[in-house]
């Protein structure tokens, strides 16, 4: 009977346990079933039509149990491209769930605290998803996790404290996020984790103060991706990161971390990755790195400030070293004995090319451009015949082209660009079955294009028509025609042999060019038709500056008239549609010709000066109010009644001498009216005569105004503004330049004048062809004054207009110097660039002139400031917008290549067209000056409003990238509350200047009473308002905290309007 009680009391136990257990299983598949309601979309029908309570679960997609208990341990869904609102609370009866995967799917919803609930929890991976909000703090509570995914989402805000209760994690991912917060608070409450990739981020704060408490986390990682966040501390000093005994992979690129490198990276012994690009790192690079004491397998220093040299790379384990976009100098390194990838770019490296020759190491990637280097190309050895990319464009390399295809037989891309290189073009390049990209442009190449030789009975031997998509052979001096073989180049996208002296008739071979999106035939003697059936897939087309007949093919008409004129006086344009007059616009005008102007630069720079003397008065005047104005405000005493002079703050001394013109007798051609000139005393200018006042700059509404004003704004140059005599809008101070009398007396100015430009002309674009003499004798208008010297407006005789810039005297390097950056500058070519086309060089210290093209439009400064009467309605938000991430675009594509605008301000921002596209000028004109002509150029910036703080305060200023971004910080705050930077705002904290007054308003929670009211009032983007003045908040931070433009790109271009 105790036998049969004990038999009944097991039986219903184990019938009670049985009963639990499918019970719970039945609510785990309830659960399952519940979230798989929240499923929208499955493509791959991978869920749908598995997940059935009728099903097995063995047969559930991505559904993993325990053999012993039946219970749910994993869910697995990932890369099925599945799409829904997740609903997390759906999962916790999964009490024994350890797995939960469902990265590369659509995704969406929050992250509930119930989350912390889900104990069991091991591994949770959320990655590639579009998870929004923030992470809650009860994620802490998941103690056993080892691996927590939360990568590719848009999660936000900061990361809740606590972390230092999850002992057994190892890997934490949260890279491609917008979290927020000190790294440092968060990297001191890890333990044992061994992988952290907190990257693509809005993480802040540094390094160093972390490291202190992160002593166990330095005993335990391996892999740490801290990139393209706002890090903004010096780097670890040796003490720290000889710590981090196991580190493999540090990449903290793109940040602005600071500092020296320090020696100790030898006590690494298990580094095999340093990723530092992109940051504010100086001094030397350690020889540790590169000597073979660290097993490094890839280093990337680029876009820092390193300085010195590179004697050598002793290392045998490295595959990847990028030393781009440095200040290294010296000579090329003596030995590279490893490398694969080597990259020493945009520095300032000098020496011969030919060092190259002695280096041991299987090269794949060979860039050396945008250096000092002179010297031949050397017959490259053995160890090069991996190559596969070889760059050394814009140095100063000489001679002949040997054959690189036959040392290098894997070559596919080839940029030997901006050199000076010469003789004819090898057969080899054309026909290779290898290259894909090939630049010789800006070289001394003569001879036919090479594809003469290639004949048909080669192409039968070739399995495939030649890889090419990329031929570059512009502003060289070939000759001959162009090839009909050019046909059988199949694959080309971009064929550019602009600027040549080719000849002879297109051949209609060029429609078989299916793949073509630029063609570029400029600056040639071509004759005859355009070609029918050119490709659709054109999306770039030029044939100006030819001798090209008959009619314009119906499928061209939608490109624009530059493409055709000038040149091409036979060539006939369809269904009526006008062409352009000579004198119209710049772009409009014929390059080439060889007729003698009529007119005398001589005249014109005599009646210029006749201009300048009306202004002296004016101008001394304009200087000394700035500087007391300046003065008065940041002592605290500032007269309520009068605003700010933005002068460029500075004297010129005149570089022409020795000719004396009474004002009273001359008729400027920049139509000053009296009303527009301070009062002057009549007194002579012999205590004054060796200065020449610098053009007074906009600080905000007011311009000197004139009939053919609107040429001022769109040169190289600092130009005067126009309109009259009112502040900005809104503000409560009047503003500068102010014009107050007229000019009393006549003014006696001494101007020198060259009988004839007896120097040197250089072109740094070959489709230019003209003569000193035929520029001297060229009819010419003065445009404005800078503290760089005087431009001018000059017009050749057959109708193409210049603009001249006539350099001061003692500012400029000396010529091979000057020689080697202006090529530099020369070399951009961007549609939103105004180029630079040549330069002149004269026997004396005054004849320094640069040449630009004359582009007609206004200044942003106007556009902005102009007051009644108005030529142009208000800019809409909309446009202010598309000025700022075009400009931010230009500057992008300088500071890629290392180069900073260096005079970024609204008057040199030309908005051309109907549609006001905005061109830059004045741009990195400080590589041409000296360091007192820098620092000139920098106190113009400060007096204006421009200049960035720790330009102020270093004793040898250097114009930065991050210098530009300040400038660009203030220009989005003029964008949007159309005040100048010169004006001088009154509040309740007293008389301010403009980024101080928008913090300030910001600060106290009234950003919106800053916008201008043209926009605030009419239309409906306060949020992209309120976005676009945290942008320009965040570019005027300390240089340690300042974005860099590619990060202010990308937030300007995330921005909905």
């Amino acid at each position: 009977m105790n036998f049969s009680f004990s038999f009944s009391l097991y039986f219903l136990s184990l019938l009670f346990l049985i009963s639990s257990a499918l019970s719970e299983l039945d609510s785990e598949l309830g659960s399952l079933l519940e979230f798989k309601k929240g499923i929208k979309a499955d493509p791959l029908n991978k869920v749908f039509s598995t997940w059935d309570r009728s099903a097995k679960l063995d047969s559930w997609t991505g559904v993993t149990h325990d053999p012993n208990s039946g219970s749910v341990i994993g869910v697995d869904l990932s890369n099925l491209g599945l799409v829904g609102d997740l609903k997390f609370n759906t999962l916790t009866p999964l009490k024994n769930l350890r797995n939960f995967s469902i990265s590369g799917n659509a995704f969406t919803g929050r992250l509930p605290p119930a989350l912390g609930t889900m104990t069991s929890l091991q591994c949770l991976d959320l990655s590639n998803n579009q998870f929004v909000g923030t992470i809650p703090a009860r994620i802490t509570e998941l103690y056993g996790l080892n691996y927590l995914n939360l990568s590719q989402n848009k999660f936000e805000g900061g990361f809740p404290a606590g972390f230092r209760n999850l002992q057994q994690l190892k890997v934490l991912d949260l890279h491609g996020n917008a979290f927020q917060g000190d790294v440092g608070d968060l990297l001191s409450e890890l333990r044992n984790v061994e992988h952290v990739d907190l990257s693509y981020n809005q993480f802040y704060g540094g390094l160093p103060g972390a490291v202190q408490n992160i002593s166990s986390l330095a005993n335990t990682v391996r892999y740490v991706n801290l990139s393209h966040n706002y890090l903004n501390a010096e780097f670890f000093v040796r003490e720290e990161i000889t710590l981090f005994r196991n580190l493999e992979v540090l990449d903290l690129g793109d940040n602005h971390i600071n500092g020296v490198l320090p020696a100790g990276f030898g006590s690494l012994p298990g580094l095999r990755v340093l990723k530092l690009g992109n940051n504010e790192l100086y001094g030397a690079v350690p020889v540790d790195l590169l000597e073979g004491s660290v097993p490094m397998q890839e280093l990337d220093l680029s876009g820092n400030g390193f300085t010195g040299s590179i004697l050598v790379i002793n290392s045998t384990s490295l595959n990847i070293l990028n030393l781009s976009s440095n200040q290294l100098s010296g000579d090329l390194p003596s030995t590279v004995r490893s490398c694969v990838i080597l990259d020493l770019s945009r520095n300032m490296i000098s020496g011969d090319i030919s060092v190259m020759e002695n280096w041991e190491a299987s090269l794949e990637v060979l860039d050396l451009s945008s250096n000092k280097l002179e010297g031949s190309i050397p017959n490259l050895t053995s160890h090069f015949e991996g190559l596969t990319t070889f760059k050394i464009g814009n140095n100063s390399v000489v001679g002949s082209l040997p054959s690189l295809l036959d040392a290098c037989p894997r070559l596919s891309v080839v940029d030997l660009s901006l050199n000076q290189l010469s003789g004819p073009i090898p057969s080899s390049f054309c026909s290779s079955m290898t290259l894909k990209d090939l630049n010789l442009s800006g070289n001394l190449f003569t001879g036919p294009i090479p594809l003469q030789s290639w004949h048909v009975n080669e192409l039968l031997v070739l399995s495939s028509s030649p890889l090419l998509e990329s031929l570059d052979l512009s502003s060289n001096s070939l000759v001959g025609g162009l090839p009909p073989q050019i046909g059988n180049m199949e694959r080309l996208k971009l064929l550019s042999l602009a600027n040549n002296k080719l000849s002879g008739h297109l051949p209609s071979e060029l429609s078989k060019l299916t793949d073509l999106e630029c063609l570029d035939l400029s600056g040639n003697k071509f004759k005859g038709k355009i070609p029918d059936k050119l490709p659709s897939s054109l999306i770039q087309f030029n044939v100006s500056h030819n001798d090209l007949s008959g009619l314009v093919p119906k499928n061209l008409i939608g490109f624009p008239i530059s493409s055709f004129y000038p040149g091409n006086a036979l060539l006939i344009l369809p269904n009526g549609k006008d062409r352009p007059s000579t004198g119209s616009v710049q772009s409009q005008i014929p390059i080439q010709g060889h007729h003698r102007p009529k007119g005398n630069i001589k005249v014109a720079i005599i009646s210029a000066s006749v201009v300048a003397a009306m202004m002296i008065v004016f101008f001394l005047f304009a200087y000394h109010r700035a500087h007391y104005k300046e003065f008065q405000g940041r002592s605290g005493f500032y007269d309520q009644t009068a605003g700010r002079d933005a002068t460029a703050g500075r004297l010129l001394r005149p570089s022409f001498p020795k000719f004396h013109s009474n004002i009273q007798h001359q008729q400027p051609s920049l139509g000053f009216s009296n009303d527009h000139l301070l009062t002057a005393n009549s007194r002579s200018l012999s205590g004054q005569q060796e200065f020449v006042a610098e053009i007074v700059e906009h600080g905000a509404s007011q311009r000197v105004v004139s009939d053919s004003a609107s040429a001022y704004p769109n040169l190289l140059d600092d130009q005067p503004a126009t309109s009259g005599g009112k502040s900005s809008p809104g503000s409560p101070l009047p503003s500068s330049p102010r014009f107050i009398e007229a000019c009393e007396q006549p003014v006696m100015l001494d101007v020198y004048s060259p009988e004839r430009l007896a120097g040197e002309l250089f072109f740094l674009d070959l489709s230019l062809a003209f003569t000193i003499e035929e520029l001297s004798r060229a009819p010419a208008e003065v445009l404005g004054r800078s503290s760089h010297g005087t431009l001018y407006k000059a017009t050749l005789h057959n109708g193409y207009v210049l603009t001249v810039k006539w350099l001061r005297v003692g500012l400029v390097k000396h010529k091979k110097e000057f020689a080697r950056e202006v090529k530099k500058i020369g070399s951009i070519r961007h549609p939103n660039f105004v180029p630079v086309r040549a330069y002149y060089w004269g026997p004396r210290e005054q004849e320094r002139l640069l040449l630009a093209d004359y582009i007609q439009g206004d200044s942003l400064a106007l556009h902005l400031y102009e007051t009644t009467p108005r030529r142009y309605s208000p800019l809409s938000f909309s446009q202010r917008l598309k000025v700022a991430v075009e400009v931010a675009r230009c500057l992008l594509y300088l500071h890629d290549r290392g180069l900073a605008h260096g005079n970024l301000k609204p008057t040199n921002i030309v908005l051309a067209g109907p549609d006001y596209h905005p061109r830059l000028t004045d741009y990195c004109l400080h590589r041409l000056m000296t360091s007192t002509g820098i620092s000139e150029q920098i106190l113009n910036l400060g007096a204006l409003g421009y200049r960035a703080p720790e330009l102020a305060t270093a004793s040898k200023p250097v114009m930065s990238l991050k210098a530009d971004v300040y400038a660009f910080g203030v220009i989005l705050m003029e964008l949007l509350t159309r005040k100048s930077a010169g004006d001088i705002i009154s509040g309740q904290s007293g008389a301010v200047d403009l980024t101080d007054w928008v913090r300030l308003c910001n600060e106290e929670g009234r950003g919106m009473d800053c916008i201008d009211r043209d926009i605030a009032s009419g239309e409906e983007h306060t949020e992209a308002m309120d976005d676009l003045l945290a942008i320009s908040l965040r570019c005027i931070l300390p240089v340690n905290e300042r974005p860099n433009i590619r990060q202010v790109l990308d937030n300007l271009c995330s921005m909905s309007v």
